[in-house]
């Protein structure tokens, strides 16, 4: 069982940038592919964006195509989410969670990271 830990959330206003970090308890963490998902309010959980084990292949969602980037670092069992230009429709509870396969089920996820973008 791996642990995942988000940080970097807040509140920021519309235009502006923030980074999320995903820490991994274990060095496994290496071997899986890396999802970041959002929950909005009163909807449900969806993928921002994902990466590979190795870092060679991501996947985005449309709405985070062009502003956000996501990247790890296995060296130090970190995943991230830079994300700029932010809206309001970006805010929500941002979710890290870990899959055996890049297009597989992600079945392990963090506590969540609090991102609130004012207009």
């Amino acid at each position: 069982q791996v642990t995942l830990v988000e940080s970097g959330g807040g509140m920021v206003q519309t235009g502006e940038s923030l980074k999320l970090s995903c820490i991994a308890s274990s060095r496994t963490f290496t071997y899986y592919a890396v999802g970041w998902f959002r929950q909005a309010p009163g909807k449900e959980r969806a993928m921002v964006a994902a990466i590979s084990w190795g870092g060679d292949s991501t996947k985005y969602a449309d709405s985070a195509k062009g502003r956000f980037t996501i990247s790890r670092d296995n060296a130090k069992s970190t995943a991230y989410l830079e994300m700029n230009n932010l809206t309001p429709e970006d805010t929500g509870v941002y979710y890290c969670a870990i899959s055996r396969g890049f297009d597989g089920h992600y079945g392990q996820w963090g506590q969540g990271t609090q991102v609130t973008i004012s207009s």
